[in-house]
């Protein structure tokens, strides 16, 4: 055991479960349990609203498997990350205040809560609650394993011990202290990965020599790893481009952030939100993947794409920076982690089972089913992630793309089209998901169609069905009544 790493890792997770504790207090003398538990009772300022999407979207994809693909890839892949600038930005931007009045008058504790408001439908819901479910596991199968692979890296422990620790201290919190603790705690994590990355940063460049001598490496192992097209040139301008709908505007239908877009606590907050998040996501992602990049000359031959990071700051840093370095793709992950455990949890416990199977459900017995099956979600997680794939993030991105897919449309569309109807919802889902499972079946065997991402067609189809569909069922428009008067 390498102690003077590990010693910032575990005070880190000693203030996480110190904050826990401390939310799941406040949540005993709050009067509704659900709204704070699943939501933190609306009550997120601009740091606090920044930080944890930023948090929640910079998982261990952005800190494990991005710069571990752009370590193989090289400055094809960093271009391809930065199309994640505008996550914060779109998210807040096109959902806005609109979506969080809306949702403040409807009561809506989750996504799916707005949606079964807005259309009326139960199989939109069930709809929305098993593709939560599916996407979602495996979302969260990617993070466990990259926060297994960050502790195995740094200890003498097997890949399953080290997974088992994590998910001990992941679930503890997240059981105890629900979305206050998760949101504080995001706040935190993403001050950590801001400094983090910079301190990283600079180490990688002065280990190689500096930003000139690193090019030189680079350029004398393969051209390609300093241009567009990445190593083996495949990175086509369209495939690059593609990724703009998947880590960019298509972020909207992620119920992850969408739902941070539900909770602040007001307009100020929301715009301050804009600035900071669109900034710290910026460099964190720039930052990262250029780490990956440079790592490649100053430690060649990573057999273990996702262990780059938490390699080279072994290699170029003291022990203990190195240890509050790697507090940042902790913290990533640990944050984008809650933020999802709490989402499944949500889909069954809110969405399905006190909808449809005990509405009347008292205080005392909706909190025990939370928790309970928050636990086990953790635990069927853990299972699901004993035997991991090379590269976590294409887990990842498998997920991101099917949201996407499901949820898009029926957000905006619900949100801003009068004419948006349950059966363009129902179709537009049944369209998008099936398509992408389709289509992401057929990329793995034959590459990818048309040369561009996989959800960029189901994205496409489940949006010419939802406008087709409305229209051909069109029913009275639907105003939001408690938006006009407002």
């Amino acid at each position: 055991m390498n102690w003077a790493v590990l010693g910032p890792l575990l005070g880190l997770l000693v203030i996480i479960f110190v904050i826990g504790i401390w939310s799941s207090r406040r949540m005993n003398d709050s009067s509704s349990f659900l709204s704070d538990y699943y939501l933190g009772n609306r009550q997120l300022g601009g740091l606090v609203l920044a930080m944890t999407m930023s948090a929640t979207y910079g998982s261990s994809s952005s800190f494990l498997g991005g710069p571990g693909a752009a370590y193989d890839i090289g400055l094809g892949w960093v271009l391809l990350a930065m199309s994640q600038v505008v996550t914060g930005y779109f998210v807040l931007l096109v959902l806005g205040k609109k979506f969080a009045i809306v949702t403040r008058k409807m009561k809506s504790v989750t996504l799916i809560d707005f949606l079964k408001e807005r259309y009326q439908s139960t199989t939109v819901v069930l709809l929305s609650a098993i593709s939560v479910v599916i996407f979602l596991f495996s979302a969260m199968a990617a993070q466990w394993i990259g926060g297994a692979h960050l502790i195995e890296s740094l200890t003498d422990l097997s890949y399953t011990g080290a997974l088992f620790i994590f998910a001990v201290a992941v679930l503890i919190y997240v059981v105890i202290g629900g979305f206050r603790a998760v949101a504080v705690t995001d706040a935190m994590q993403g001050i950590i990965m801001f400094i983090g990355t910079l301190i990283l940063l600079v180490a990688v460049v002065i280990a190689g020599g500096g930003v000139q001598n690193i090019f030189n490496d680079l350029v004398s192992e393969n051209p390609n790893l300093v241009t567009p097209f990445g190593n083996d040139g495949n990175l086509s301008a369209a495939y690059v481009s593609s990724f703009w709908i998947l880590v960019g505007v298509g972020v909207i239908g992620l119920p992850q952030v969408a739902v941070r877009a539900m909770s602040y606590s007001n307009s100020r907050s929301m715009h301050r939100a804009l600035v900071i998040g669109t900034i710290v996501v910026g460099l964190i992602m720039l930052n990262m993947h250029l780490i990956g990049v440079f790592a490649r000359p100053v430690l060649p031959g990573i057999e273990v794409a996702d262990q780059v990071i938490p390699l080279i700051a072994l290699e170029t840093l003291p022990p203990w920076v190195a240890g509050i370095v790697l507090a940042a793709p902790l913290a990533a992950i640990m944050s984008t982690v809650d933020s999802l455990l709490l989402l499944v949890s949500s889909a069954v416990v809110k969405d399905i089972y006190i909808n449809y199977i005990k509405p009347d459900a008292s205080y005392k017995h909706v909190k025990k089913v939370s928790i309970g099956f928050t636990a086990i979600i953790g635990i069927i997680v853990f299972v699901m992630s004993v035997n991991p794939p090379e590269l976590l993030i294409y887990l990842n991105l498998f997920a991101f793309g099917g949201l996407e897919a499901a949820f898009i449309w029926p957000v905006v569309f619900g949100l801003y089209w009068k004419y948006a109807n349950k059966h363009g919802a129902i179709a537009s889902m049944v369209v998008g998901i099936g398509s992408y499972i389709v289509i992401h079946l057929y990329n793995t065997a034959n590459g990818a169609l048309f040369d561009v991402h996989t959800v960029t067609l189901p994205v496409l189809f489940s949006l010419i069905t939802f406008v087709g569909v409305s229209l051909l069922f069109k029913r009275e428009p639907f105003y939001f009544s408690v938006y006009q008067a407002k």
